[in-house]
Formats: C-alpha cells, structure tokens, sequence
C-alpha cells in the first residue's frame, strides 16, 4: 500500500494504526539518476555518525547497544540504535549514507557521496562540552571542510569539486549542547553569570551566524538549520528536574525564545546574500523542536507508548548516566521516542525525517525538502 494512502486511512476510526503504518512506511528515495548529489553534515551527537570512535573522548557510541537494531547489530558511533536522522535524509535524497570525515574510508569516489563532520558533545560556542575534552568543535569542523574540498579537487579538479560543493544538501545541528552543557549544566554556570538567558541567546546566536557565513563562503548553497529541540523533555533532564514526567519549565523556556531568533537570523542572512526568504533560500529552519512537541504531547497517537521514559539506561526515567551493555534496556525500541537519556530512536528519527521530506512551513520553512529536491533537479541533469 502506498504511503499516500496509508496517511487518508487517518480520517477513519483506525486513527492510530493508521499513524503507524504511516512512521514505518520506507521514506521515498530519488530515482537512481537523481542519486548524485552530495550531502555535508555538521553538528552535534544527533547527526554525528562516527568521528568521534577515533577520538580519545567520552562522547562516543561505539559499544552495544548501541547499534542494536543495525544489521549486524554493532555499534557505528550513531546515538541511535539504528539510523539517525541523517541517515534518513540520505535516503529520501537517493544517496548510501555519508562516511565520517575521519573514516579512512571516506577517499575516491565516496568524497563525492559527501562527508560527515559532526562530532558529539560540541556546540556553538567553543567551551560548550569542555567535559568531553577531545571533540571536534565548529571551528576544525569548518576547517576539516576546507580540506575535503582541497581533497575533492586533487582527484577531480577544482571545477568539479565545485560542482559537487555548489549541489550539494547541507545540514547543520548546533545550540542544544550550548544550554544543557554549557549555560544550565551546573548551577550558576559560568555562562550563566556572564549572561542573562536573553542576552545568552542574543550571544550564541550572533556566533552562530558567523559559522553559517562560513560555511556559505565555502560554496555551501542549500543549508537545512535545525532548531533546538523540546531540551527540558529529554530523560536526562527528567531525571534531575521532574517529580511526574512534567518538562522542565526553564529549559523549555530557552528553546521556545531560542528558535524564533534563530529563523529570525536566518532571513537575515538570506536577505544578506541575495537569496531572499522564498523558494530561492539558502538557509532553511527546521523546526525539530514541533516535531518531538508532537509525540510528547500525545506518544500513543504515533503508536508509542512513551515519551518520557528512555529505551536504555538506568535510574528514573531510564535518563541517568549513559548507554551500557548494563544499562536497563527496551524490548521494543518502536515503542520509545528516546533511545538514550538526550537522543530519539530511529522510529523516532524516521517521523522527524518525513517532516523534513513533506512537513509543512510549521516543521521547515520556507519551503520542505521535497520542493528543495524539485527546485535543484536541474542541477543533476
């Protein structure tokens, strides 16, 4: 049955199930001959798909069960037991899954596939997951950028690798690390001394453009900015702040005044480089924190049964410490939004990824990946 089809059963009585045969419908890949364009990807422990097993960090997910629903049922260093969200987004755009920058496998014909930059536990600012020691931070991920393209032009030539640059989907996950792991991960923070929260996100937000620049500098013109999501939801934060699985006021107030700036900036940014804020944009807000609002608000109505509880972990809520082959574990990971105490199970990813696909202006805007997809065809003709 078609997915379309799935989705018109939603009007009947058969509501829910109908909601979840739409979450576990494959996502629509492009044709074979759309497959070419690249993807790069920056950001945090949500997009990061392994640089960080070869670093002498803690922010890693190299272990079981970790990776427990992959098909050999290992670990890759994704926080997810199976795909994250780019790994889905791979898909819907025709394309195998990005390799980590730092993979020695990421040569030859797979730079043209892309590169994965992201690496757990960073943040906008560079003292954000200080805790983590040795994590790639935004800075060496632009520069290990500058490199890729270097690389790129050596095998291909510089037009090419401009080419593949200029086409390709670009995708950036920052800010949430720069709240729980900076300005509210102890009381009295140093940030949080320095700063009132407006002025905090005033702050970050005004470093934040600076990288986007950057990263428009070197050639990027379709970029997907995610927002900060529902941070005061996730189980770590629960296990702290929460008596009844109640979000935490405070972190939900800092991610509710943070998204609308950060689209703010982003018009900005498409009006400073003459793209405007239509169909022509080069910077597009997703809004992740709507998509998780929805399954908090009502889990049973996308068929799972909980969303404040993690799939694996210990202690209330499942949302203290990490993710370890002694860690209390779900028998169902279909049934949790949270895989771990911060990170959303592939099910979980897999709806976040549809709204990205097809989701109106209130999940991506100004316009969806599928019109994006449309709008950039010619590029690979």
């Amino acid at each position: 049955m078609e997915c379309g089809a799935l989705a018109a059963m939603a009007a009947s009585s058969w509501q829910v199930a109908a909601l979840l045969a739409v979450a576990l419908c494959v996502l629509p890949a492009l044709p074979a001959a759309r497959a070419a364009r690249a993807f790069f990807i920056f950001g945090d422990s949500l997009v990061d798909n392994g640089n960080n097993n070869y670093l002498l960090t803690s922010a890693r997910a190299d272990s079981w069960p970790y990776g427990i629903d992959t098909p050999d049922h290992r670990a890759t260093g994704r926080f997810s037991n199976g795909k994250n969200v780019v790994d889905l987004i791979s898909e819907q755009i025709g394309s195998v899954p990005v390799l980590p920058y730092l993979s020695p496998e990421l040569d030859g014909e797979n730079l043209l596939v892309g590169a994965n930059f992201a690496s757990a536990g960073i943040g906008i600012l560079n003292d954000t997951g200080i805790q983590f020691a040795n994590i790639i931070r935004i800075s060496k991920q632009l520069t290990y950028f500058e490199q890729y393209k270097h690389r790129l032009a050596k095998l291909y030539g510089p037009e090419r690798a401009a080419r593949v640059v200029g086409g390709a989907l670009t995708l950036i996950t920052l800010g949430g690390n720069d709240f729980v792991n900076n300005y509210y991960l102890v009381p009295y923070s140093a940030r949080s001394r320095e700063f009132s929260l407006p002025d905090y996100i005033k702050y970050i937000l005004s470093e934040y453009k600076q990288v986007l620049r950057r990263i428009h500098g070197l050639g990027a013109r379709r970029i997907l900015v995610t927002g900060v999501g529902p941070i005061g939801c996730v189980p770590a934060e629960l296990a702290m702040h929460s008596l009844d699985g109640s979000c935490d006021p405070e972190l939900q107030r800092a991610s509710e005044a943070y998204n609308p700036q950060m689209e703010a900036m982003l018009n900005e940014l498409n009006a400073e480089v003459g793209a405007g804020n239509g169909n022509g944009a080069v910077f597009v807000a997703v809004n992740t924190r709507r998509s998780h609002d929805d399954f908090i608000a009502d889990p049973k109505a996308y068929g799972f049964v909980t969303a404040t509880e993690a799939c694996c972990g210990q202690g209330r809520f499942n949302g203290i410490g990490i993710c370890t082959m002694v860690s209390s574990l779900c028998a169902n990971r279909d049934e949790y939004v949270f895989w771990d105490a911060f990170h959303p199970t592939e099910r979980a990813n897999r709806l976040i990824a549809q709204n990205y696909l097809s989701g109106s202006t209130d999940y991506i805007s100004p316009m969806n990946l599928s019109t994006i997809i449309h709008l950039d065809r010619h590029l690979h003709d």
